[in-house]
């Protein structure tokens, strides 16, 4: 998983190795300056320990947590996976691209869109 903030110009991120990891980290975020919510996460749905699937099912349950935007980015194409993502309240489902080039793309594409285009309402504690 990995959590962005934009700030103007700046842009900072936050990479956690499993899902409970993810869970952790933004459970201690809050909307203060000092902490805040990160405006986008990236969520891979096959993280270790606590699966993404359960990662979304916390988020969704979780008050404070339950406006952040969620974009899932897997590998996995099966059909119930995008089914169940967006189940659970993901704001997308995107498809790991295979080369690096892409990856970039894809990223560029996502700040773009999630930064530049789509008003989200404000998260709050």
């Amino acid at each position: 998983m990995v959590s962005y903030t934009e700030k103007g110009e700046d842009q900072s991120g936050v990479g956690v190795s499993d899902g409970d990891e993810a869970l952790t980290v933004l459970r201690d975020q809050s909307s203060s300056e000092e902490h805040p919510y990160p405006d986008i996460v990236l969520l891979d749905l096959n993280l270790p320990r606590v699966s993404g699937f359960d990662v979304l099912a916390e988020l969704k349950d979780q008050p404070g947590l339950s406006a952040l935007s969620v974009l899932v980015l897997t590998s996995s194409e099966a059909e119930e996976d995008i089914v169940k993502s967006y189940k659970l309240a993901a704001n997308a489902y995107l498809t790991k691209p295979t080369g690096p080039g892409e990856f970039d793309s894809l990223i560029r594409s996502v700040e773009d869109f999630w930064f530049d285009k789509a008003r989200i309402p404000p998260t709050s504690a």
